[in-house]
């Protein structure tokens, strides 16, 4: 029997979980264990206390989640089961493990009305329903589960899963034009980098010095752009000839409501961890060129 402090991954199937399974030989004290959708629906309860019972992780991150923002507002009830009531599941048998829990959520739970960049305590109102599903999560894991880190972070994307990196690389080779909006604002975040920082914060409490300090916090790489402007960094990186037009979010409705302004703050987590954040410019090169290695391999 390992002796290692395990972690357990849900949602092992997403990109978030598929960057931590890459890291994993990186942290070689602790014995991983990533669980899929299929392997452990997180909304069950009694299957997921079974399983706590029997594997006793000292760490869980959950990964697990409902991510279609349109789709939701037409599948409100599974959006609310799996980003709210299914994450109180995991927080309170986490509780009852003494497992320390590690939860994702998401910049929509603001409205997007801010001027300077959003703090974690700065109110939330969500304008869609996936934010507020994600909202509801985060009262879950807190509320269940005090010594919760709950993770705040935007633009998600990686060299797995569907993102607007491969959609734009995508649709930049198969289209001679692309309108791409204009008028929203973020930080964009590579999953490898926030995989890490999730990593670091778990391996640094374990040692001598070590501390784990539960609350929300705000995570996004550094540097603050349009979808356009991604978009346009996309084009120059995969040095493609496709003319990238700037629209308004008018010009491209949507059946949920997007934030004009996601702007993180994320002092907190630097300040707490002794976080390094990396420039939005340089995680994008690394991602596109890991993608483009493995389409020409």
């Amino acid at each position: 029997m390992s002796s290692k402090p395990k972690i357990l991954v849900t949602g092992s199937n997403g990109q978030l979980g598929k960057e931590l399974q890459e890291l994993a030989p990186l942290f070689p004290k602790f014995e991983f264990i990533f669980l899929s959708k299929a392997d452990m629906p997180i909304h069950n309860f009694e299957l997921v206390r079974v399983f706590f019972n029997s594997v006793k992780p000292a760490y869980c991150i959950n990964c697990a989640a409902y991510t279609g923002v349109d789709k939701a507002e037409s599948e409100k009830e599974l959006a609310f089961q799996v980003n709210g009531e299914a994450v109180g599941v995991l927080a309170a048998v986490c509780k009852e493990h003494d497992t320390r829990f590690v939860h994702i959520s998401t910049d929509y739970v603001f409205n997007g009305e801010a001027t300077y960049p959003y703090t974690e305590n700065f109110p939330t109102d969500p304008v869609n329903v996936y934010g507020a599903t994600k909202l509801e999560g985060e009262k879950q894991a807190v509320g269940f589960n005090p010594d919760s880190i709950v993770i705040r972070t935007s633009w998600v994307y990686s060299s797995y899963g569907k993102n607007f990196v491969k959609t734009m690389m995508r649709l930049m080779n198969e289209k001679d034009e692309i309108r791409v909006v204009n008028d929203q604002i973020g930080s964009p975040t590579y999953a490898a980098d926030l995989a890490e920082v999730i990593l670091s914060i778990i391996s640094n409490s374990q040692s001598a010095t070590g501390k784990w300090v539960p609350g929300i916090y705000n995570f996004s790489n550094e540097g603050i752009i349009s979808w356009f402007e991604f978009a346009e960094a996309i084009k120059a990186l995969i040095k493609c000839p496709c003319e990238v037009k700037p629209i308004t979010t008018k010009d491209y409705p949507t059946p949920a409501k997007r934030p004009a302004y996601s702007v993180l703050d994320k002092t907190k987590i630097q300040e707490t961890f002794g976080i390094q954040l990396k420039d939005w410019k340089e995680s994008l090169r690394i991602c596109i060129e890991k993608i483009q290695n493995e389409q020409s391999s």
